[in-house]
């Protein structure tokens, strides 16, 4: 197990102020605790739920523990006794955020990705690892903070199932399902200190091997990275695709697969698998292929903001949020200006960028011309499409990339009830599980996992970021005080 850095839990664990009703520092603590003697009443605020549009105004939410006991109108629910009142009025509540494509072995930094870009003499990799390991409290924080209480890690070493414990056991954190190393095509050796988050396997053999050693951590999900190229073709791969779904299946786990290519995709929905985890940039989909994701109940998760984050940062022309430059960790940002770097160790692809950053660029909008086409026809086809930024990689932030994915998804022509329902109902799908049936919508018997904002999110989709507070498992945060601010 590794050791995890924490805050003092005084700026870890902080309650709203806007009640009713003054705390006392007792009755505080206990709150912040979850030894809560008391119920909680959400009061007077507008329930939003994305899952099918309906709002309740001027509501009462009772929160009972971890869970909600009852959602109703204050003209049904009349005052609500025995219970401490939190003061709503003015907000809107809808369920937690989620964000189901990260990667919690990666930092976002530029450094995280020796594969890609080998910096390693300036920062050796392995001293990268460490540090995400060390600041892996912060980044649950950076989630919450955001309006997150959920999130599915979708690839990593096998230290990532610690992840999900810790974050598990961590009051300020949010629920984390996750997929343990990849099943790959190719192999990434740089990534390899003894415990590598991609695994190249070669055989239908080794395959079923790999499933049954990940089945013994109990993984939310399977995870293969089918990556062609001319080496790797599309058909070479699938005996092993249909392997590992066969033997995932056979033991009751699902199976996501990295497929950025129509014809990829399609086999890899062809050969059984339950989750797309980007989306298709290479051509434009087809009736068939849309069909075939419709029949299948297949959920794809398109990553729009990854695809741009590699260039812009490489070229020296990241376009960061409002919401990244305030939530984001600062080290994590600072790595990312290419001018603080010894200029003669640059790599040659970062060279290349920087003496021609239209290249790059223009690479990124005909890949968008493609994706954004693509999301909206299955939008529009009703096939299920949940939230995910692929956070982690480099440019691409922990926490608040999900706000950039929402604007991608709104030039892409979605409505801002359909952004939140691909965060929000759409993602509680691809988290799956238990846990799953019990998040991203605001119903009785359902976890207290809320965010509370001080605007209308359905009349732009902007004001998704506009949070007052957040609720995670029935713990009430103030959005000041998440980060200890």
């Amino acid at each position: 197990m590794f050791a995890l850095s924490r805050r003092p839990q005084s700026s870890n664990l902080s309650i709203v102020k806007f009640s009713v009703l003054p705390y006392t520092a007792l009755a505080a603590l206990l709150l912040a605790t979850g030894a809560r003697a008391e119920k909680l009443s959400l009061v007077g605020g507008t329930i939003i739920n994305p899952a099918d549009g309906k709002t309740i105004e001027n509501a009462v939410l009772l929160i009972d523990g971890e869970k909600i006991e009852s959602v109703a109108s204050r003209r049904e629910a009349g005052v609500p006794v025995g219970s401490k009142w939190i003061d709503c009025e003015g907000k809107f509540i809808l369920p937690g955020y989620m964000d189901t494509h990260v990667h919690f072995f990666q930092s976002g930094d530029l450094f995280t990705r020796p594969d890609v870009i080998d910096l390693t003499k300036i920062r050796p990799y392995r001293d990268e690892v460490a540090w995400v390991k060390s600041h892996l409290s912060d980044v649950f924080a950076r989630y919450l903070r955001c309006g997150i209480t959920s999130v599915v890690d979708v690839g990593g070493p096998f230290w990532n199932f610690e992840v999900r414990k810790v974050a598990h056991s961590t009051p300020k954190a949010p629920r984390v399902a996750v997929a343990g190393p990849l099943i790959s095509s190719v192999s990434r050796a740089q990534l390899d200190l003894g415990d590598p988050p991609i695994v190249k396997i070669d055989t239908p053999d080794q395959a079923r091997d790999f499933v049954r050693k990940l089945a013994a951590q109990n993984p939310d999900l399977v995870k293969i990275w089918y990556i062609v190229d001319q080496d790797h073709p599309v058909d070479s791969f699938r005996p092993i695709v249909r392997a590992t779904v066969e033997e995932s299946h056979g033991r009751k786990l699902r199976v996501a697969v990295h497929a950025t290519e129509l014809e990829t995709a399609r086999a890899a929905v062809e050969e059984g698998a339950d989750v797309l985890v980007h989306s298709v940039v290479d051509k434009q989909v087809d009736s068939r292929f849309i069909e075939l994701l419709k029949q299948k109940g297949i959920i794809l998760c398109p990553t729009l903001i990854v695809f741009e984050r590699y260039g812009r940062t490489f070229a020296n022309k990241l376009n960061l949020t409002p919401e990244e430059k305030a939530w984001g960790n600062p080290e994590v940002i600072a790595s990312l200006d290419l001018t603080k770097l010894p200029q003669d160790q640059l790599p040659e692809r970062i060279k290349t960028a920087l003496a021609n950053p239209n290249t790059s660029l223009d690479r990124i909008k005909k890949t968008y011309d493609v994706a954004l086409k693509n999301l909206k026809a299955l939008e529009d086809a009703g096939v299920i499409i949940a939230a995910g930024t692929d956070a982690g990689n480099i440019g691409t932030i922990h926490g608040p990339a999900l706000f950039r994915e929402f604007q991608l998804m709104k030039e892409d022509g979605l409505t801002p009830l359909q952004i939140l329902q691909c965060a929000t109902t759409n993602a509680a799908k691809l988290f799956g599980g238990e846990t799953g049936a019990h998040i991203g919508s605001i119903k009785k018997g359902n976890f207290a996992d809320l965010v509370i904002l001080k605007s209308n999110p359905v009349e732009d989709i902007a004001r998704a970021s506009d949070i007052d507070s957040v609720m995670k498992n029935g713990i009430l945060y103030s959005a000041t005080e998440t980060l200890g601010q």
